[in-house]
């Protein structure tokens, strides 16, 4: 991170509500920034849009909405560039090229003014009439996460057991509860955040990285419980091969942070095994050593020499970490 990245960092204050602040001065930043990706829905992205406008319209923040169209075909991307010829607080970007959800969420994260960034969706799944009450709720965490108390995806009998699985194996990685890995309805600090953007995948597992390279880093994440509805159109969410990028995005992150919970682990087990079975050839094969079993102990050794090599270099590469934003 560069000294001119930290500077912002350390002088970017939080938002801070008024009594009417749903207009933004010129050269000011917004409280609020809401990334909206988009990939054809143009049967429901106006009623969504118009809805998160009238809700914060309502609130006590002034805000702005960057609508990211991911190369939608059905005119998604028209819809989009009325809505923002109507209302100068909405902003359209549009990539030549669908680049996947976490694609669309970085480039509108970047592009963002605000002090808080808020990412949801437009498939009508999420309250996005409770962003107010969202935003409200990050006053003292670095990142809040909307935790869905049902699952209304399709194939739900494969993906609530995989989604179960990947969020046991993370929680047990990062040694915290998550009660909701990749819930795409969150806030955080816009400035906070700035570091973690080179990291998101361009699928959907970008939404489980932002929440445990957080926890990894010693940051605080709250959770509030949402509900979840239908969503309008169809799913792009494929439930093997998105559940296969989630799987590794939580052991390649964990590996990039704390290796020595995948390689600690697995070299005892195969050192024990192999101490187990050193003591059988000694007792029952008059002191003689069986080749798998200098094998095993031999692998044991490297598994764990591994681990501590990945953890040093892991510790030696870290950046320093940022200062707190100001309260």
């Amino acid at each position: 991170m560069t000294a001119t990245e930290l500077n912002e960092l350390s002088e970017s204050p939080p938002p801070v509500a008024a009594a009417d602040r749903s207009a933004v001065e010129p050269g000011s930043r917004p409280d609020v920034t809401i990334v909206l990706p988009t990939y054809d829905e143009v049967g429901h992205v106006s009623t969504e849009v118009r809805r998160i406008c009238a809700t914060m319209d309502a609130s006590a923040y002034s805000w702005e909405i960057v609508a990211v169209d991911d190369g939608s075909t059905d005119g998604t991307r028209e819809e989009l560039r009325s809505l923002a010829a109507r209302d100068a607080r909405i902003r359209v970007i549009e990539h030549r090229r669908n680049l996947g959800s976490g694609g669309a969420r970085r480039t509108g994260t970047r592009a963002a003014r605000g002090h808080v960034v808020v990412w949801t969706d437009v498939d009508m799944t999420y309250p996005n009439d409770r962003i107010p009450q969202l935003v409200d709720s990050l006053e003292g965490y670095d990142q809040v996460v909307g935790a869905r108390n049902s699952e209304e995806g399709t194939h739900k009998a494969l993906r609530v057991p995989a989604k179960w699985a990947v969020r046991r194996l993370a929680q047990y990685l990062v040694q915290e509860d998550i009660p909701d890995l990749n819930s795409g309805f969150r806030a955080f600090h816009r400035d906070r955040a700035a570091r973690y953007l080179g990291r998101l995948p361009n699928g959907f597992s970008c939404v489980t990285t932002m929440t445990m390279s957080y926890l990894a880093d010693g940051l605080s994440v709250g959770y509030v419980q949402i509900p979840y509805a239908a969503r309008e159109g169809e799913s792009k969410f494929h439930w093997y091969r998105d559940t296969r990028k989630y799987l590794l995005q939580v052991v390649r992150m964990t590996l990039g942070y704390e290796p020595l919970r995948v390689f600690m682990p697995l070299g005892l087990a195969l050192l024990l095994f192999g101490l187990g079975k050193l003591g059988f050839d000694v007792i029952t094969k008059d002191f003689r050593i069986a080749t798998n079993t200098l094998l095993i102990l031999f692998a044991a050794f490297q598994v764990i020499s591994i681990g501590l090599l990945a953890d040093l270099v892991v510790r030696v590469t870290k950046p320093p970490e940022d200062p707190a934003p100001p309260v």
